[in-house]
């Protein structure tokens, strides 16, 4: 056992790793499986050395049909195993909707409790590696609207860690988005870092005068453009949203009606955006307290291009939500 207090060096993409090997030792229900998982240590080389470690009938390597692994795994879990199904991007988890929708959201409804489906997908989500645009949307918004589902956005080393172990213990579907562009974010994380809270918001960083209101790979811009907005004598509070759905509505209106100005930041597309509906309950719930609309940073509303500056100009960055912060204090 490490000492308590201990923290450990670290990246994002070791404490998913990590994650999966403490599920894997944890319980013997548990896999892996999905295209390049297994002897290529997977996409994004987070399960990189699990398959030597555990085995070929615990990681698992699948052909290239998102449908049909995917309903394996839904099968599984409805047996009584406890799958991870890892989606190498979220744009081809669309090949298997049907399974996701149709299917992992709705046993439960449709057999009146009496079964569930406690099964983890992975994948990844975001743009910013230039794999352009059939590899790099933000469409965990297009699952926060699916009832059934439970949709996780870890953005810390700790919620990268820690949401995989609360997870698996749901017993109904929890589909948990990874952005590309953290996965080589390093950091300090506790060495005894364990299982978190999959349904609450967190406040990252206190602040009196607007709150900006994000999640996933969007976080750490969001902080940095609240450390240039504090340059200018604006003190920025960070909602880091790390649950889409359910939506934390405690957490969010919390820090509005104290600070009275919002501004959403979300990778998705702005119509029919997380941000949107994030924005909807705020007007609902809170209107009487704001002092401004809320405003919002989504991409662009195109396919996510290759070259480089174009896809830099196609999503939030820390300009734009600086700009739009400035537009709902008034201030240019």
């Amino acid at each position: 056992m490490t000492p308590s207090g201990e923290t450990l060096e670290t990246t994002y993409r070791d404490a998913v790793r990590d994650a999966l090997r403490d599920a894997l030792i944890r319980d013997d229900r548990v896999f892996l499986m999905g295209e390049d998982v297994g002897a290529y240590g997977g996409c994004y080389a987070v399960s990189k050395g699990l398959m030597e470690e555990f085995g070929e009938a615990r990681i698992r390597d699948t052909p290239l049909s998102e449908s049909g692994f995917t309903g394996a795994g839904i099968g599984a879990a409805a047996a009584g195993m406890r799958p991870i199904v890892e989606l190498m991007t979220v744009n081809f988890s669309l090949l298997a909707l049907d399974q996701i929708m149709n299917t992992a959201a709705t046993i439960r409804h449709m057999s009146g409790g009496h079964f569930g489906v406690p099964l983890v997908i992975r994948m990844a989500t975001g743009a910013g590696k230039q794999l352009a645009a059939q590899h790099s949307h933000s469409l965990e918004g297009w699952y926060a609207h699916i009832p059934g589902l439970k949709v996780l956005a870890p953005a810390t080393l700790e919620d990268a860690r820690g949401m995989l172990w609360t997870a698996l213990e749901d017993p109904d579907p929890v589909l948990i988005f990874e952005n590309v562009m953290l996965y080589n974010r390093a950091g300090s994380i506790d060495a005894n870092a364990g299982p978190v809270d999959i349904t609450k918001a967190a406040i990252r960083r206190e602040g009196a005068d607007l709150s900006l209101i994000t999640y996933g790979g969007s976080l750490y811009k969001t902080l940095d453009a609240a450390d240039a907005l504090a340059a200018t004598g604006i003190l920025a509070e960070v909602v880091d949203l790390r649950s889409l759905r359910p939506l934390d509505d405690e957490t969010i209106m919390a820090s509005v009606g104290k600070t009275r100005r919002a501004v959403i930041v979300d990778e998705g597309w702005r119509s029919g955006s997380l941000a949107a509906e994030v924005s909807a309950r705020i007007m609902e719930q809170v209107f009487w307290t704001l002092d401004a609309p809320v405003g919002r940073v989504c991409s662009e509303e195109v396919p996510i291009p290759y070259p480089k500056h174009l896809e830099d100009a196609a999503i939030p960055q820390v300009d734009k939500i600086v700009a739009a912060a400035k537009a709902v204090l008034g201030r240019s």
